[in-house]
């Protein structure tokens, strides 16, 4: 096949699978490049346990992505592999592998999404000082093992708090932005909890609710209503330990405008969604733009809205923004169908 008859897709997540296998099905030669040794994108190297909003384990729903990629004949990976370098232009560009590999393809889709906020960077929230402070990803693994359990000690907790908007929605950490998903998951993630451990408390702290569209009774009703989970909306200032061992999380209950000092077994960080610290590398491999937040620059919005900054080069899911994986499945079909459209444009003119 000539370069214009392959698209490559750079990374390996619920976008970059999409789009592969969308390219794929319409009779293209698709090249997937994923840096981990692995195929699955975060909710398969970060452990997500039921994915919202199907309820579906993400290594049972991610996983037939994935056979659906590596039983393709369309479809060659590289994995443990990056592109170094990039040279040529729509309908034929020559991309440069870690590997030594070079590839012909006439476009290129980049699903090379985000990377989790790490705690650490809100250090008056306990994250690196308290075992017992989590972050939900950390959740979601005892969740897939089917525990939960205090790492201290190994108890069952009595209380755990989930802190909203750890990493989103705060201008004095440089994270303006917010996260889209940590609301819907959090209130998916105290259902899950009360699930394996009926016994248990859960509260979520938050300064607003964003369970968008449908997901507003399909998880925030349910949790409170069916689960009994308790919603606090609080500004949090920090979590120290009691005497006792136990956690206290204080704050200001905003509204009754009172300060809250309450003891808790388990805090639980709701992580936001930063820019993929590769994106400069990415920028400057790809000759694309980045927004100001740095995440992936768009091309127009609304005629080419898988577009870059670069003719033939395109994006999909998390890379461009914090985004849920239903829409990041979406755009990578969208990013797929319109690679393969210009493609054939292109070929249409030349003939």
């Amino acid at each position: 096949m000539s370069a214009q008859d392959t698209v490559l897709v750079v990374g390996a997540g619920p976008a970059g699978l999409s789009a592969a296998a969308t390219i794929a099905s319409m009779g293209k030669k698709t090249v997937i490049v994923e840096k981990e040794d692995i195929l699955g994108g975060a909710p398969i190297i970060s452990g997500y346990a039921k994915l919202v909003p199907s309820g579906e384990w993400a290594k049972d729903a991610i996983g037939r992505m994935v056979s659906r990629v590596e039983g393709d004949g369309n479809v060659s990976i590289h994995k443990s592999a990056k592109v170094t370098q990039v040279a040529g232009e729509a309908g034929n560009f020559t991309a440069t592998l870690s590997n030594g590999d070079k590839v012909e393809a006439g476009a290129i889709i980049l699903g090379t999404g985000f990377t989790h906020f790490d705690s650490i960077n809100k250090p008056e929230w306990g994250f690196g000082t308290y075992e017992d402070v989590l972050t939900t990803t950390q959740m979601e693994q005892m969740v897939s093992a089917g525990q939960i359990r205090c790492p201290s000690d190994g108890r069952v907790p009595e209380r755990v708090a989930i802190l909203l908007c750890v990493g989103s929605r705060d201008r004095q950490i440089g994270r303006e932005w917010c996260s889209k998903i940590c609301c819907t998951v959090s209130t998916n993630l105290a259902m899950e909890i009360k699930e394996i451990s009926p016994s248990t408390d859960v509260f979520i702290y938050y300064m607003d609710i964003r369970t968008f569209g449908l997901y507003e009774d399909k998880f925030y009703w349910k949790s409170q209503e069916e689960y009994k989970t308790k919603f606090v909306k609080a500004r949090i200032a920090e979590v120290t330990m009691s005497p006792d061992g136990r956690l206290l999380v204080k704050g200001e209950d905003t509204l009754v405008k009172r300060p809250i000092v309450i003891p808790m077994d388990l805090v639980v960080h709701a992580i936001g969604m930063d820019p993929n610290t590769l994106n400069p590398e990415i920028a400057k491999t790809f000759g694309i733009g980045l927004e100001k937040h740095g995440f992936i620059d768009r091309a127009e919005q609304y005629t080419n809205s898988q577009g870059t900054t670069r003719k033939g080069i395109y994006v999909c899911g998390a890379a461009t923004g914090p985004e849920d994986i239903d829409s990041s499945i979406a755009q990578g079909q969208s990013a797929g169908a319109r690679a393969v459209a210009d493609l054939y444009g292109q070929q249409k003119v030349a003939s």
